[in-house]
This record gives C-alpha cells, structure tokens and sequence, in this order.
C-alpha cells in the first residue's frame, strides 16, 4: 500500500476514533471529507464529489467539502437523516505549527445533542437516552434534553417491549447502550423506531454531576445516568453547567398508552402522514411559549392517575374560564416571554448571542406582570404556582444597562454594549467619533481651500485614510499640499502627516472597541450563568400556566364541560364528541352520542354499517378520558367516569413487513398486549378483532376474546365486529350488551345516522358503502346476486361446533343461466327470466324486495 501524507494520516488517526459519524476535517476555509464517508456526503447533501492524491504513489481518493460559514445548514441536514457529525478543527496556530497542524475533534453532534438550527422543534422536547440493562431482568432508563437541561431517570420492570414503549412515549432523538447490549433487542427497538443509537460503558458519573444524583440512592439508577453523562462530556467537550437535578419518575403513576394505542388515537401525530396537524395535540395547542408547547406534549403523553393533581388543574382551568379579561391578559403577557429554558441551556454551552440575552431581559420584564394578573385570579393553585417566583430583578437591571436595545447577531463586531455602561469603553468611541468628526471636517476645510469641490477623504484597508483627487483638478492643487499615496485611472489618492496621525487614532480606537465589547460581553454571559437555576425554574411555572390558559382557551372556542370522576366504575357521557373529528368537520355535521356503561354493562359490543361511526365512536371514549385525566376540560355535555390506569386501542388496519408481521399478526399481538395486561381499571378498545382470517377462525378468536375479558380481565371494553352472530352472546355473558349504529333506508338508499343506540344491527350494508365508492355497476350488482344467494343459506352461528359448515366462497360455481348462455342456447322459460332481470332496476329496491324477485324467478326456472 503506498505512502499517505502527514496530513491523511492525521485524518485516519481521528477518524477512527469517530467510525459512525461524519468527519468534518477543517481545512483552510473549507470542512473536508475524504473515502467513503465523501462518497455519502456527497449523496446525502447533494454536493460535487471530486478526488485529491493522497500520497507520493497512491491512487487519487474521493473528497467533497463544505465551506465552514455555510457548514451549519449541510450539519442540519444531515442531523435530521439521522447522521452524526464530527466536528475537527484546527488547535494550533499555522504559523507555530512545526509540520502539520494539530487538529481535534471539538464536538459531536448527534440527533440527541443537536443545540440549535432547524433541527430542533421549539414545541418538542430533544430528548437523548441511555438504557442499562440490569442482571434480574430490569432496565435503567435516564433522560436528559441538553437544550433545555430537563433530566429524569427510572427503573422499568417488565418486558424489553416495556423500554421500547417508554423510548415511544418520550420521543427520544438517540438511545446510548453499552457496548455488550443484546443486538438482538436493539433490532427489536429499531423495528419499531427508527432512532439513533451510540456507545458507552463508562458508568461511573462525572464528577461535576454528582451533585446532580445525590438523591437518587440507588446504585442502578447512578449508573444509568452515569451512562448518559459521560456520554455527554466525552462528545460536547464544553460545559454544561445548565444541567438540572435528576428527576425520578414512575411510569405507574401515569396513565399508560402503550406505543400502538398511542398511535391509533392520534394523540401526537397522525398514522397516515406522521404530521402534528390533525392529531390531538394539534386541536389542544393554544399556548404562546415555545416552553408551553413542550410541557403540554408531556403531559398528553403521560395523563395523570391522582384525582388530586387532575382537580387541581381542572380548578384553574374553570378560573381562567370565568375571568375572561384576566385569561386575556394573562395570554398576552406569556407571548411576550421567549424561551427561556433553551436561553438557559445556550447562556451555559457559550454559544448565546447579545440579541438572544436582550429576548432574556424582555421575557424577565413581563415577569411581575404576569404574577400580578395571576394573583388577580384568587385562585389556590395560581397562587401556588406564582407564589415563590424569583423575578430576578438584578439581572435584569443588569441586562437593560449594559445591552443596546437592537444589537448585531454577531459578537465580535461590536455594536452590543451600551454607552455609559463602561468608563474605557466610552472613551475609545469619543476617540473614534472626534475622529470621524475631525475627518469630515478636513474634506470640508480642503475643498474650501483648493477650490476642488469634488475633493474627498476616504478609506480602504489598504491604504487606510486619504484625500482623493479627480485628474481633471490637479492643475488647481497648490504644490506640495500634500504626498502623493496612489495614482488611479482617473484620480490621484494623497496623505498629509497629520491625517495619518488620526488615522492611527481612530483605527486604534475602533479595534480597541471591537475587543473591548466582546469581553465585556464575555463578563456579562458568565454574570447570567449565575441566574440559569433561577431561570429554569421561572421557566416551569410560566408554562405550566401557559398549558392550563390553553386549556382554558380551547375548551371555551369547543364549548368543553367540566368532567367528573366516580369510584364505582360507571361511565356517563351525555352527548360526548371526537374532539379531532369534530373541528375538521363544517358546524353541526357532527352527531354527538352518548355512552353509558356500569357493572351490567362492562363490555359494549358494537355492529353497525362500515362508514357509519363505529371506530369514531370507540376513539371519542378514551380521548375524552385521557383529556379528563391531564386535567382539561371535554367535548360532551356531561361526563362522570372512572381514571383510568391503561388505555388500549386496536383500530385500523396496519402492518409490520419489515420485520415479517403481516396485518393479521400485528392485530393479534396489540390484542395479546391488551388482554394480558389490562386490570378491571383499564379501558380496552378493539376493533373487528377477526377480520384477517378465515370467517370461522375469525369469529372464534374474537368469541374467545370477549368472553377472556368478560370473565378474567373485567375491564371497561367496546368491541366493534361485523360478526353480527356474535350479537347473541348477550344472552350468555352478563355484563355484555348490544349497541349499534343506527341506519335507515329510504327508496332504496341507506341513510347513516351516525348515532349509536342499545340492540344489534341487522346487516352491514358494505354494498351500498362500496357504492358510494363508486365501484363499477357490474361488480355491485353481481356482489348483491351473491349476497342474496348467502342470505339464503343458513346463518353461521357462534359455537356450534355441531353443524356442517357453510359455503361462503365468493369463488362458488356461478348459476346455471351463465353456463347455458356460454353454449348461445336457453329455453323459452329461461328467456323470459333473463329478459325479466334485464328490465329489474337493482339499485332502486331494497335487499328484501331482491331477494323476494330472485325466489320468484328461480321458481320459473326449476
């Protein structure tokens, strides 16, 4: 192999140190990558792929680069691919280097570590995770979102499918394992989620995070946030001072809505397009801080199980409905405050600008505001949540004096800190404006005395300061005025001994500010790092308040009741509605029905026509109960219901291909989830539980199914089918009842009322369903032959393992008539039986009349 450069070994050497990440090689203005990590780059980013030699006698090797001040959006694109970056720089200056430049890798960026830029979404958490899988059969679980410094911890006991849901739950961007972590389980997670995953085995946390853990005791838990945080040390390689107290949680004490169930109702994003808009937390979303949007995610992923903390916020929502003008103000005070977690997080990683602390100074100004307005509530958790707020008024004083009210972006161009601010400071910009002054009084003083009208003085970083005359005027210059700097095609430049003496002044003074501002705001970002606890904490009461106004907010633009909660296991619902379907839907389309369910009625089982309502039906119940249970009001009239401990869904049709599941088999294993993990406080929704199968082994399973949680689970259950023979196990079962979406048919046509009421349904009416998707006119007619020849035979009834089966086929022998008319001959009595079909108008007479028609005319052919 031939002999690379000093320079490539340099970038061997470190990229293997970084083998699952982008190395972004600093060279010059550019940031280079070479070998195949160039050949996906330039796939990835869409950029020239070219080569550079390597070596004396090696073979030319692929490059691409980004230039360094552009490098930001090609790190967020890749970011957002789920790609990691390397970020190497040069540590030493050129001209001291002896050989080739020292180089280092400065941070790394990950998907769970990202700072800043499009990647972040300022309504999501970011949050990266480490798991620690423990000998008896637990998981350690610690979270940390660096933007904001939030961390909490766990122990999950259960199944690896039970992290899988939590790492669900939370939306973690990227998972660290130890290196001897079964790859096996990691397939499984990255099956289900598409996540980023690292690498770490140290354990033992870092000494400037104990602090961090004190109260954490266990050693489990110490070593799976020991985990994260020298996972974090090791690739940001900066401080992180902004990191806040470790919070245990568990998981029981919450709601639980596992992945799939979480996904079926759409609470966070839709199933079709993964997209916030459509789902339950795009209806509920009315706070105006971006700290608000976070907090309000939380809570939706993890509803509450004490009815204390739930009647808690539920007060303070009913407050702030009822002091209309109060929630006003209180609303438009919170859209003057930023982020102030994120300000936090960015004032300890250094990498916080002057504008950005000017957003701090303004959020802190409505501080005293806000309190007052809450204060006017009367309300004891207001109080509370107001009552022991910092308003760090210091700091804000402090910001307002030394910060210009509009300052630059950038901090080393100057422009940033107020006059009066600082004695030195003040007096290099007097310099540097007499200065100024003194210049444009000399190109005044000039003219006057040349008569030149067009002279100037002016400024390059060349030649610095000069008086500059047109070539016409030099016949008019007096002789020796001035010493001759520049000739130009059309103009001579010139320098006087006094005009380089301020220029030194001048240049001097303004250089000096230049400096002088950016230490001075070094000083005052290390001041605010003082106030960052302080701050984070401000920062949790604001968006608290902010959820329960947009609580508030949406339940009066919905007209949402108050919910009531019973410890005797009944459900009350009067008029409830699907809050998403509700607000898609024109003003009054949507058929609000009631749901009611006690200890006659543990199990609801639903028939009803396809299109009619039924899944809606099922979702609103357990939207309704998670909206009840984080403490928002509910789209019904009145509702008294249990808290639920568990919420399981199967609705839709869905599958699994990329790890072999088809429909049928992610449908059982989300039924085996439900059934084997519910308690009699949970809710189970299920539906068409069956359907991918044969009809026998269909309608076995799901008989089989209702009676296992009628008899040995007990939980609140609605079980939709179309299994209509089902319908009589409301004779064998207690505490199942028959419900049914109502239809009508009026002149041959189905009616869908939408509205759900006690009984079963007679029939489906698929037929008419697949008419309204305009199906062609031959298929329908052909499938309501077929559906009138089934009606005919004997109905399929549940456990009657007794009788022959039936022939279902849709494939069976077609009637007699096709034959015959293949052969071109039919009797005369045949003939007329055609001749009367053709005249029948099949979409204009009901099932009944078909059915009576067709026995009529085989009558005539026998």
């Amino acid at each position: 192999m031939a002999e690379h450069t000093p320079m490539i070994k340099q970038y061997l050497a470190i990229k293997a140190q970084y083998k699952d990440a982008f190395l972004f090689f600093r060279l010059g203005d550019f940031y280079e990558m070479f070998f195949d990590d160039a050949k996906l780059a330039s796939q990835e980013l869409e950029i020239t792929l070219t080569s550079r030699g390597a070596g004396a006698d090696s073979e030319r090797i692929p490059m691409c680069g980004v230039p360094y001040h552009a490098a930001e959006q090609y790190i967020q694109q890749l970011i957002e691919k789920g790609y990691k970056v390397a970020i190497c720089e040069q540590t030493e200056d050129p001209k001291q280097a002896k050989g080739v430049v020292r180089r280092e890798v400065v941070k790394l960026i990950t998907p769970g570590t990202v700072m800043e830029g499009k990647v972040l979404q300022e309504k999501e958490n970011n949050f990266i995770a480490s798991v620690t899988d423990f000998l008896d059969d637990t998981y350690g679980f610690a979270l940390t979102d660096l933007t904001t410094g939030e961390n909490f911890i766990t122990i999950l006991q259960g199944s690896w499918q039970d992290v899988i849901n939590e790492i669900a739950t939370t939306g973690a961007k990227e998972i660290i394992f130890a290196t001897n972590h079964s790859e096996a389980k990691i397939e499984q997670l990255l099956q289900q989620i598409q996540v980023a995953h690292s690498y770490e085995d140290s354990e033992q946390p870092p000494e400037a995070f104990l602090s961090l853990c004190e109260g954490l005791g266990q050693r489990k838990l110490i070593e799976t946030f020991g985990r994260l945080c020298s996972y974090l040390v090791k690739t940001q390689k900066r401080s992180l001072d902004h990191l806040q107290p470790v919070i245990y949680y568990t998981p029981s004490e919450f709601m639980r809505v596992d992945l799939h169930s979480k996904r079926n109702l759409e609470l966070v994003e839709t199933i079709r397009d993964k997209k916030k808009k459509g789902s339950l937390l795009w209806l509920l979303d009315k706070t105006v801080t971006a700290m608000g949007g976070r907090l309000l995610k939380q809570w939706l992923e993890r509803p509450l199980l004490k009815q204390e903390q739930i009647e808690k916020r539920l007060s303070m929502v009913e407050t702030l409905l009822d002091q209309f003008f109060e929630r006003e103000e209180l609303r438009e005070q919170l859209k003057e405050v930023y982020d102030l977690e994120r300000l936090a997080g960015k004032v300890a990683y250094g990498n916080v600008n002057a504008r950005e602390l000017v957003q701090l100074k303004r959020s802190l100004q409505q501080i005293p505001k806000i309190v007052a307005t809450v204060q006017e509530l009367s309300n004891p958790y207001g109080e509370q949540l107001v009552g022991d707020i910092d308003l760090c008024e210091d700091l804000c004083r402090m910001l307002q004096e030394s910060l210009k009210q509009d300052p630059p972006i950038s901090i080393k161009e100057g422009g940033i800190i107020r006059d009066g601010y600082n004695e030195q400071l003040d007096q290099y910009r007097d310099a540097s404006r007499n200065g100024k002054s003194w210049l444009a009084e000399l190109e005044q003083q000039e003219r006057q005395v040349t008569g030149i009208k067009s002279l100037k003085v002016g400024y390059n970083k060349v030649f610095g300061y000069y008086i500059e005359v047109t070539r016409a005027n030099l016949g008019t210059l007096p002789e020796g005025r001035y010493e001759r700097k520049q000739t130009l095609s059309n103009a001579e430049r010139f320098i006087t001994p006094e005009l380089k003496d301020k220029e030194a002044l001048i240049l001097e003074a303004e250089e000096k500010i230049e400096q002088l501002e950016y230490d001075l705001f070094l000083g005052i970002r290390e001041n605010v790092k003082q106030y960052i606890s302080k701050l984070q904490y401000v920062a949790k009461k604001i968006s608290e308040l902010d959820v329960l106004q947009g609580f508030a907010k949406v339940s009066e633009e919905n007209h949402y009741t108050k919910p009531e909660f019973n410890e005797d296991r009944q459900i009350v619902i009067v008029e409830g509605r699907h809050p998403v379907v509700e607000k898609v839907l024109r003003s009054g389309e949507y058929v609000p029905n009631d749901v009611q369910m006690n200890s006659e009625r543990e199990i609801l089982l639903i028939t009803g026509p396809n299109m009619a309502g039924k899944s809606t039906y099922m979702r609103q119940l357990a939207l309704i109960s998670i909206l009840a249970q984080v403490g928002c009001y509910v789209p019904a009239k009145k509702v008294s219901i249990p808290i639920f401990d568990q919420v399981f869904t199967r609705i839709g049709a869905a599958d699994d291909l990329a790890s072999g599941q088809s429909t049928f088999m992610v449908e059982m294993l989300e039924t085996k989830n439900a059934i084997s993990r519910a308690t009699q406080k949970s809710l189970i929704l299920l539906d068409e539980i069956g359907r991918g199968t044969s009809t026998y082994d269909g309608m076995a399973l799901a008989q089989a199914i209702i009676e296992y949680i009628h008899e040995e689970v007990g939980a609140k259950t609605l079980f939709s089918t179309h299994y209509h023979e089902l319908t009589i196990l409301e004779e064998e079962l207690s505490s199942l009842k028959n419900v049914h979406v109502s239809a009508v048919e009026e002149s041959g046509k189905v009616v869908f009322l939408h509205k759900v009421v006690d009984g079963q349904a007679d029939k489906s009416y698929g037929i008419y369903v697949a008419e309204l998707a305009d199906l062609p006119e031959q298929v329908i007619s052909r499938a309501k032959t077929i559906l009138s020849k089934l009606e005919n035979q004997s109905h399929v009834k549940p456990v009657q393992e007794t009788e022959q089966p039936i022939q279902l086929s849709l494939f069976a022998e077609k009637p007699e008539v096709t034959k015959k008319q293949s052969k071109g001959s039919f009797s005369e009595d045949e003939k007329k039986v055609i001749a009367s079909l053709k005249k029948l108008d099949i979409l204009n007479i009901t099932p009944i009349e078909a059915i009576q028609k067709l026995n009529e005319l085989q009558k005539k052919l026998k």
